[in-house]
Parts: structure tokens; C-alpha cells; sequence
């Protein structure tokens, strides 16, 4: 049976006056899928990442997410969206509840949805007894791996991850892809962009941006055999060169 494809990019060109950012750009990604964005800085990553969370409009072509055009319903797309960006993206001197509050009333959900699925969600993290705590007390894994939860609070079709795992500690970094990967077999997509070319391995397909284009896509195993390279990290120097 075919996969649901929840992302679609046709012919995606992005241009900033003389200079093209994205330059036609074609993929698609499946519902549940992991699916990376890699490319070095500039290659044109981030641009693409605010056209899909309906955040710029492309310059032509054709980019679906969740079923709606960004170019003309972007509203639609950015309620069954999550965003986590790069930089910690909760607010520091709120509670860990308050902050979760905060942004459950801007998803939409009733009282009622968020006391239970935010009780449920401390739990899972061990943060329940610390619900009153001030967020600026957190280490950066705890700040992260909350920032995740609260992206992913109202249930969205999609979450975007904007190198969620950027300065945090080995073993973090793992516990974050253990929920990623529950997310992902809950039904929400995960498209994440990575400095790290180990996590490229965690991911169902990934994609490497070279100037503005897409230069690979596949699944890391097949990456690796056609780039005939032991590792991702080889694939993107390959690739990046």
C-alpha cells in the first residue's frame, strides 16, 4: 500500500533578487518518515524550511504540506505544524508549566486537552515534580528535550526540527532521537536539519543540499553504497566538495 505523502515539492525555486536560494527543488516525504535535510551553511537548508512551515512563499512551483499550498493557505499548514528552532525557543523566565500553558493556548487546545496530555508529557520527561520550576534553571539537554515536547504538545501532522541537538552532550543527544523516534511511530512526520552527519544515519531518508540544489536522496545505506563511503559523514564530503 502507498504511503501517505504529507510533504510534496515540485520544481521549488526561491529567488532573492539575483541570487537563487532554492533552486528547483523536488522531493517528497511520507507520513511517520524521518526524513534529513542536510547541506552545509548557505546551501540553501533554511530557506526551504520557512517556505515548507508556510513562514515565505516560493517563487514558483509547487510545495503541499498537509495537504494545503503554502503559497495560498499557509494558515492552514502552520496550525498541523510544529517548529523547534535552533536557537531554545521557550521563554526563560516562565515555569516549565507556564511556558507549556502558554503554548497550548496558541495551538488551540482546550483546558482540558492540555492539563492532560502536559501531565502526561512531564511524566514521560521525570519533570512532573518540577513543573513550577523556572525553565532558566534547566540544562540545555532538559531545555531541548522539553522545547521538543512542547512542538509536538497539540499532536501536528509535521514537527520541524532546526538542528535540535546543536550543543548538547552525547548521551542527550541520543535520549532526543529515542523521542524522536516514538514521535514518528505516534504517525507525526519528523523533518530535521543536522550538523551532525552520525544523525543522518538515524534518519528513514535524508537529502544533501549543495548550493542551492538537492544533490543526493536516499536512504543513508544507499547514500553510502552509490558514494561507495563508509560513512554519511564521507557521502557529504563527497558531495560538498
Amino acid at each position: 500500500m502507498d504511503k501517505k505523502k504529507v510533504i510534496t515539492v515540485e520544481n521549488l525555486v526561491k529567488k532573492f533578487g539575483h541570487f537563487t536560494a532554492n533552486n528547483n527543488l523536488n522531493f517528497h516525504v511520507d507520513q511517520g518518515e524521518i526524513f534529513g535535510f542536510l547541506g552545509a551553511n548557505g546551501a540553501g537548508k533554511t530557506t526551504a524550511m520557512r517556505i515548507l512551515c508556510g513562514l515565505s512563499s516560493p517563487t514558483s512551483g509547487k510545495v503541499e504540506v498537509a495537504g494545503f499550498d503554502v503559497s495560498h493557505q499557509a494558515e492552514e499548514v502552520k496550525k498541523r505544524i510544529g517548529y523547534m528552532s535552533q536557537k531554545f525557543s521557550l521563554f526563560e523566565d516562565l515555569s516549565i508549566w507556564e511556558n507549556m500553558r502558554f503554548f497550548a493556548t496558541v495551538y488551540g487546545l482546550s483546558s482540558s486537552e492540555f492539563k492532560a496530555r502536559g501531565e502526561d508529557l512531564l511524566r514521560k520527561l521525570n519533570l512532573y515534580k518540577e513543573r513550577k520550576r523556572l525553565v532558566s534553571t534547566l540544562s540545555l539537554g532538559w531545555k531541548q528535550k522539553l522545547a521538543f515536547s512542547v512542538a509536538i504538545l497539540h499532536q501536528p501532522s509535521i514537527v520541524f526540527l532546526d538542528e535540535p541537538t546543536g550543543g548538547v552532550d552525547p548521551i542527550t543527544r541520543r535520549q532526543f532521537w529515542e523521542m524522536i523516534y516514538e514521535a514518528a511511530e505516534n504517525g507525526i512526520t519528523v523533518f530535521v536539519t543536522t550538523h551532525y552527519m552520525d544523525e543522518a544515519e538515524y534518519c528513514d531518508r535524508v537529502t544533501i543540499m549543495v548550493d542551492g540544489r538537492i544533490d543526493a536522496l536516499d536512504t543513508p545505506a544507499e547514500l553510502k553504497k552509490q558514494y561507495n563511503a563508509a560513512s554519511m559523514n564521507d557521502v557529504f564530503l563527497a558531495l560538498a566538495r
